[in-house]
């Protein structure tokens, strides 16, 4: 949760400024956060507060999203097509293929 009192609130606009760019010097679209806050990446959401109608985040709201992807990029995800090929090699297996 955002706290209005000790951390740094910004713009979602502003808040683009403050990550690292990305190829060729582009700033990481504004839609990017908002996706981020409403659905979400990898399982997490960037955490928001509306101020004035205005959905806003947090500098270290964004370290807090950032900290939690990096913790779940340690755990190995399976996609679903390599799931898919190790059900089929079970299968395979178990005709004598």
């Amino acid at each position: 949760m955002i706290d209005l009192k000790t951390e740094n609130v910004l713009s979602m606009t502003d808040a683009t400024k403050q990550l690292p760019t990305r190829r060729r010097g582009k700033r990481i679209a504004v839609s990017t956060l908002y996706r981020w806050a409403d659905r979400g990446l990898r399982g997490r959401r960037l955490e928001t507060i509306t101020i004035g109608g205005a959905k806003c985040a947090s500098l270290e709201a964004l370290q807090r999203f950032f900290e939690e992807l990096e913790e779940n990029a340690a755990s190995p995800v399976r996609s679903t097509h390599a799931v898919g090929e190790a059900q089929a090699a079970r299968k395979l297996d178990a005709e004598g293929w």
